[in-house]
């Protein structure tokens, strides 16, 4: 699988276990920066990495940040991107099962390392239901109610 993947320096520790992580597991990562812990403005990176993602240019995409909300509001303003802030493995296998989401959203501030990384392979093995889900999730993208 092909990952976009993307910090601020708040999120930069982080976002190196993670791309080790999952080069680890085969997977390809497309590094969208930063590349240290100097001070940047989150949007900067994680709206590349969302786009390459709504490009289908990668298949999923994962944004860090301080507390992984920046970067996910960030994400979420590109077309197409359903960004979603997991804590737990439970809420991102949830964010895939059923809200279809392509970007995973981490806080290095709030979530250890051995968690993130369980909660990054949490998310990458789940799927999509479909079904009643399907309808949920077009709702959000066309802003349709009803």
């Amino acid at each position: 699988m092909k990952i976009a993947l993307a910090s601020d320096h708040a999120g930069f520790p982080l976002k190196e276990e993670v791309q080790t992580h999952l080069q680890s597991l085969g997977h390809e990562v497309l590094d969208f920066g930063t590349n240290s812990t100097a001070s940047v403005d989150y949007p900067d990176y994680a709206r590349p990495a969302a786009q390459a993602v709504a490009d289908a240019r990668a298949d999923l995409g994962i944004v860090i940040c301080g507390t992984g909300l920046g970067v996910c509001m960030t994400a979420n303003k590109v077309t197409g991107i359903r960004g979603a802030r997991c804590t737990d493995e439970y809420s991102a296998r949830m964010s895939r099962r059923h809200n279809n989401a392509n970007v995973l959203c981490l806080g290095q501030r709030v979530t250890g390392v051995g968690l993130a990384l369980s909660i990054v392979d949490a998310w990458l093995v789940e799927t999509f239901a479909g079904g009643r889900h399907a309808r949920r999730v077009a709702k959000i993208e066309t802003g349709h109610q009803h």
